[in-house]
């Protein structure tokens, strides 16, 4: 993903420089090398040494340091993406206007790399048409600038021109250095559980988080995949956009989403815990203990439909299916007559056996079955890279 990307950074001065030291353990975290460039102005607000330390590389302010120079063209070379962040007002207009009177308009000048701007300043600074008209003739030059949060703001007033946060940065930024294994491809995910109702209150339902789901969504999306998620209830989030996310609640819903989309689709894989049965007949108020007889309260259930198999009936030669199986027993059994009977390429194969896998759980530990055999076999691992592993195995299967 962004693993050994070389971002540099400059700050300018003001008050939301402060958010940057997040930034920078953020990227550090996931083994970015961060150098970072700072106005004068800019080391009143926050501490060069801080910076140095978080970054392990020194902070650079001025062309000269004692007595050395520091190259402004080979740093501007140096870099897989330039960040100005925060960029004030004035800076934004030194840019726009080819004025070059630090270190870090010096190093812009000199970038070839993608530079991106973020913005912060008051909200009458950030509307007025002098601001607009900087901005206007960077995107010109090729400068993206990325939109500011509206918030309260250093002055006391609430509006917009509040930097962009942090983790919000970061998901910018992975999403710019998506690879582009898959570019062009469309897959479908299902993930977390569905709800079957028994009355406005109550539902029958499993533990499942979404979790898994969500991972192999991401997996894919990193690999520049067009990727669609239809997710059950789940409190988890979609950070990246470009996911095409869709919340239903039932299976049936569920059902409908996947007959809906799955013929434009070259990879669709069933994550999601769908409920086999559901009550036909849903009370229309909250069923009252005193109302019913004997204290027994039966549900009549039917089956739900089969959506493994029912894409498995109409996928297409081109198209591979990927379903999942949880197995309290005979595992390796159950998963290959499921793999045959749904007609699907490829079984994911969980175990309740596992101690730390499963439902809820950050971890994972599966087995993937073709109508060959066992072709993956993996140790207990986060989901993220579990995920990594089902994405890869799907993309290089063959039929």
């Amino acid at each position: 993903m962004i693993q050994g990307k070389k971002i540099l950074i400059a700050i300018t001065g003001s008050i939301a420089a402060y958010k940057i030291i997040t930034l920078v353990r953020l990227l550090v975290k996931n083994d970015c090398d961060v150098k970072i460039l700072m106005t004068k102005a800019a080391t009143d607000f926050v501490s060069p040494l801080v910076l140095e330390t978080l970054s392990k590389n020194k902070v650079l302010v001025d062309l000269f340091e004692t007595a050395t120079w520091n190259n402004h063209v080979m740093l501007g070379r140096w870099a897989d993406l330039f960040i100005i962040a925060p960029a004030t007002c004035n800076t934004i207009a030194k840019l726009a206007n080819g004025i070059t009177d630090n270190f870090v308009q010096a190093v812009y000048f000199s970038a070839t790399c993608p530079v991106w701007l973020c913005p912060a300043m008051d909200e009458d600074m950030w509307h007025h048409n002098a601001t607009k008209r900087n901005l206007h003739l960077l995107k010109e030059d090729g400068v993206r600038i990325l939109e500011v949060g509206k918030g309260e703001l250093a002055s006391g007033l609430f509006g917009d021109g509040r930097l962009i946060e942090p983790e919000e940065l970061l998901i910018e930024i992975q999403s710019f250095f998506r690879e582009k294994t898959l570019a062009g491809k469309k897959v479908l995910i299902t993930a977390g559980p569905t709800y079957e109702a028994i009355d406005p209150v109550r539902f029958i339902g499993n533990h499942s988080s979404g979790k898994m789901g969500f991972a192999i969504a991401e997996a894919f999306y990193f690999l520049g995949a067009d990727v669609t998620l239809i997710t059950g209830p789940t409190h988890l989030k979609t950070p990246y956009k470009e996911i095409k996310r869709i919340d239903i609640i039932s299976a049936n819903e569920m059902y409908e989403q996947c007959q809906a989309h799955f013929s434009d689709m070259d990879f669709a894989v069933l994550s999601a815990a769908v409920a086999d049965y559901y009550l036909e007949d849903v009370a229309q108020f909250k069923i009252k203990k005193k109302d019913i007889p004997s204290n027994n309260l039966t549900l009549e259930l039917k089956e739900t439909v089969d959506i493994l198999a029912s894409l498995g009936s109409i996928k297409r030669e081109n198209q591979i299916l990927v379903g999942f199986a949880l197995e309290t027993n005979n595992e390796l059994a159950n998963a290959q007559l499921k793999l045959i009977s749904k007609n699907a390429d490829l079984i994911v194969l969980n175990s309740t056996q596992v101690k730390g896998a499963g439902f809820g759980s950050d971890n994972n530990k599966i087995t993937i079955l073709s109508k060959e055999g066992i072709i993956e076999n993996s140790d207990l691992l986060s989901k993220k890279e579990i995920a990594t592993i089902i994405v890869s195995t799907i993309s290089n299967y063959k039929k």
